[in-house]
């Protein structure tokens, strides 16, 4: 029997990746229909056109429907994938921005541009899973893709919802690394081990034999450009840091380089535009090259492998954002952390791992604390949580936390509600 899945946020660029990653394995997951759900019409239009066409061209079996209605998106739905960016681009780029006026680094899932997003998005994702919980099938899987994922996910398991949290971090390096060593990408295995976009690599396993020795060893000088951090770094964790690291580990650095102007947001936005340009053609039925630079490098991949796992009970491993339930020993269960899990019909159980290095276990305590406070401070619209969360993060700190919050939420002020009506 077939299913519905249906794709909340289905007018991103990044959906031709996924639904190619669908097709691909239409005989794990035979699809009946796949739902594409956005507020933006002619985003929807456009992209929607575009997976139309690709579908067609690959045979597709099932039924497309693109729909601005959340309830008959949703209805009967077995798998409800959420991709979406609360404000947009502009919104992001003001997470990229504003915090540099305070002296700290603007980045959008971590340090003060992560806390503004979450508080626009937690309260917008627990909604939609509420209504999943009431519309969709029973026994419905929330598959969130929506950063910054590990605090999305840790307030959807907090309420009691069927979910896990997706990152392509770890799907990307298993790929690289497969491609370093000439081998398929399956039998490259990761201790990958922290928590979303704070992450390391304690063991790069290839046919069961741990070739990280190897690659902290003749290929560090390499490896070390890759992720743009000196080769001591490598050496004195002994792990492949994730390169969202480089925040923590190069903080002043990665400051001054936001200060000469740069930002990831504007690079993003001219792909986008350029993407749906090229959308709007109607020759086009395949992705686009372009695609690959706007940033969800197998996207496709991690997706449909986790919704395929998740529908027939593969039982392979796999790394995702779930409840920790004593997988890292630092951690209290209720922790959602990223390590690797066995996917099947029952969900993602994670594997048990060794304890952090101390100077790991810090750094993950520190920010799993912030990570708690600013949950709390998004379904709540609380400002002294929010304030205990900025100052909690590594990132900011308590010096400047207080302006910089009543910043932020006046920047944000048309997407965060709560905070007023505090």
């Amino acid at each position: 029997m077939g299913t519905k899945i249906a794709v909340v946020g289905g007018g991103s660029t990044y959906t031709p990746e996924l639904v190619e990653g669908f097709v691909r394995r239409a005989t794990r997951v035979p699809i009946d229909e796949l739902v594409l759900l956005d507020i933006d019409q002619e985003r929807l239009d456009v992209v929607g056109g575009l997976a139309r066409r690709m579908l067609d061209r690959l045979d597709f079996a099932g039924r497309l429907t693109l729909t601005r209605d959340r309830d008959a998106a949703i209805d009967g739905a077995d798998f409800v994938l959420i991709q979406l960016r609360v404000g947009g681009q502009a919104a992001r780029l003001i997470d990229e921005t504003l915090p540099l006026q305070f002296g700290v680094i603007g980045q959008e899932t971590t340090g003060a541009g992560g806390f503004a997003k979450a508080l626009r998005t937690v309260p917008v994702v627990l909604d939609l899973a509420e209504l999943t919980a009431r519309r969709a099938a029973p026994g419905a899987w929330i598959v969130d893709f929506t950063n910054p994922v590990g605090i999305v996910t840790q307030a959807l398991i907090d309420e009691g919802h069927r979910a896990i949290g997706l990152c392509n971090v770890a799907i990307n390096l298993q790929r690289s690394l497969a491609e370093r060593f000439g081998v398929a990408p399956d039998r490259v295995e990761l201790e990958h081990v922290g928590l979303n976009h704070l992450t390391w690599e304690r063991a790069v396993r290839v046919d069961g034999e741990d070739r990280l020795p190897d690659l902290l060893g003749e290929d560090l000088e390499e490896l070390a450009a890759d992720f743009r951090l000196p080769a001591d770094v490598f050496r004195f964790i002994g792990a492949i840091p994730s390169y969202y690291l480089r925040y923590y580990y190069l903080t002043r650095t990665v400051l001054e380089e936001q200060r000469n102007g740069h930002t990831r947001a504007d690079e993003v936005i001219d792909i986008e535009a350029r993407l749906l340009e090229m959308y709007r053609d109607p020759a086009l039925t395949e992705k686009p090259a372009l695609l690959a630079s706007r940033g969800g490098a197998f996207y496709s991949e991690a997706a449909a492998q986790l919704i395929a796992s998740l529908h027939d009970g593969a039982g392979d491993v796999q790394v995702v954002d779930v409840r920790n339930d004593g997988a890292i020993p630092d951690l209290p269960d209720g922790a959602v952390v990223e390590v690797p899990a066995v996917i099947d019909r029952e969900g993602a159980h994670p594997v048990r791992l060794d304890p952090l290095a101390p100077e790991q276990r810090g750094l993950v305590q520190a920010v799993k604390a912030y990570e708690e406070l600013v949950v709390a401070a998004a379904r709540t619209g609380d400002r002294r949580t929010a304030l205990r969360a900025l100052a909690a993060n590594p990132l900011v700190g308590a010096e400047v936390a207080a302006p910089l919050l009543e910043a932020l939420l006046d920047a944000n002020r048309a997407h965060l509600p709560r905070f007023q009506e505090a």
